[in-house]
């Protein structure tokens, strides 16, 4: 039976009183040497009685404790009994507050070896990042310098090495700018220029910059609604940011769009803000893979190189700016149906009895 300390206690006190009620009416006449041998008994009898019952219910909740550790251990939270309400036990109370602070401890150990993970993960990616431009600029270097003579390479071949040398090095340069880029966004020290522009000419601009790309591909741009053909619209944020998050969005859906396929920006108005919705008409993305593609180098398809795949920075990018202006870029896809990426941006704020 599964009695409290108190219950114990209540049942003590009158076990004591009948005992000695009893006593003092079977025999009222007891000598002063049998009442105190009576006595002796009673005190001793209850002592024991107390002790016992209470190393009992100490070693109970003890071992109970124990158990609850080794569930903690392997993790199976949900068979703990440590979820009651206030209990006047103390050692009850001890051993939840044990319980509740294995399980903090449990889940932060968890947090930490999954953060160490993905430390290893990012050094690792970084590492090969890195190295890739780098090796094949130090070869095109060394094999100029290789050479015995003037006549040993002829300056057509000479200059084709060293431009693929600097171009290789050009990657390298805008990798190492974009890791300075997320590490002061995710340290909060780039500070935005927020002010008014278009962002029917920021999109138009950066439909002529992917103009070359679609066009290879056979895709088509198009900005929605059709009255953004004659009609401008005014927001406030960074442009130079939010042009960086327009090019990688508008460049990865017409990248990962399907040839002859559509890439559409539309811009949404209404009382707050402006929605800007960028889509493809591509394979689109698992769910297992869409809580993954905001974080750093995580590609889709790891067969990717870095000339079709990109750095793996880019909607990393993307979302600490998005984020910074106090928004977030929602993304809605399906395998086979395409993708769709958007975000919410202020309008100007129209001052009281303005038109």
């Amino acid at each position: 039976m599964n009695f409290s300390s108190r219950t114990v206690a209540i049942l003590i006190a009158l076990l004591v009183a009948g005992v000695l009620t009893a006593c003092a009416l079977v025999v009222p006449g007891l000598p002063q040497r049998e009442a105190f041998l009576a006595g002796g008994i009673t005190v001793a009898a209850c002592f024991l009685l107390v002790y016992l019952t209470f190393e009992a219910l100490i070693f109970r909740e003890i071992n109970g404790i124990y158990a609850g550790l080794e569930h903690i251990k392997r993790k199976e939270f949900k068979k703990l009994s440590n979820k009651f309400l206030f209990r006047p036990e103390p050692v009850k109370r001890v051993r939840d507050e044990i319980l509740q602070m294995a399980e903090r401890r449990q889940q932060e150990i968890d947090e930490l070896k999954r953060l160490q993970a993905l430390r290893r993960e990012f050094l690792a990616d970084v590492s090969h990042e890195l190295k890739t431009p780098l090796f094949a600029a130090q070869g095109f270097v060394h094999t100029v310098l290789d050479a015995e003579g003037p006549g040993d390479i002829d300056p057509a071949t000479r200059h084709k090495f060293l431009t693929k040398a600097a171009t290789s090095l050009d990657t390298l340069d805008a990798l190492i700018q974009d890791l300075v880029t997320i590490s002061q966004l995710e340290q909060g020290v780039v500070r935005l220029r927020r002010q008014r522009f278009d962002l029917v000419a920021l999109v138009r601009e950066i439909f002529e910059l992917v103009e070359e790309k679609a066009r290879r591909r056979g895709t088509t741009l198009e900005l929605l609604p059709p009255k953004y053909a004659t009609v401008d619209l005014t927001i406030v944020a960074d442009r130079n940011r939010i042009r960086q998050v327009l090019i990688n969005l508008i460049d990865n859906a017409v990248k990962y769009g399907r040839d002859q396929g559509q890439v559409r920006v539309s811009l949404l108005e209404s009382h707050r803000g402006v929605r800007i919705v960028v889509r493809d008409d591509g394979p689109g993305i698992a769910p297992e893979h869409q809580a993954r593609i905001f974080e750093r180098f995580y590609r889709i398809d790891k067969s990717r190189s870095r000339e079709s795949g990109g750095s793996g920075l880019g909607l990393a990018i993307s979302k600490h700016i998005v984020e910074a202006h106090k928004s977030g870029i929602r993304v809605k896809s399906a395998v086979g149906e395409g993708t769709t990426m958007e975000f919410k941006l202020p309008k100007p704020k129209v001052a009281p009895g303005a038109p």
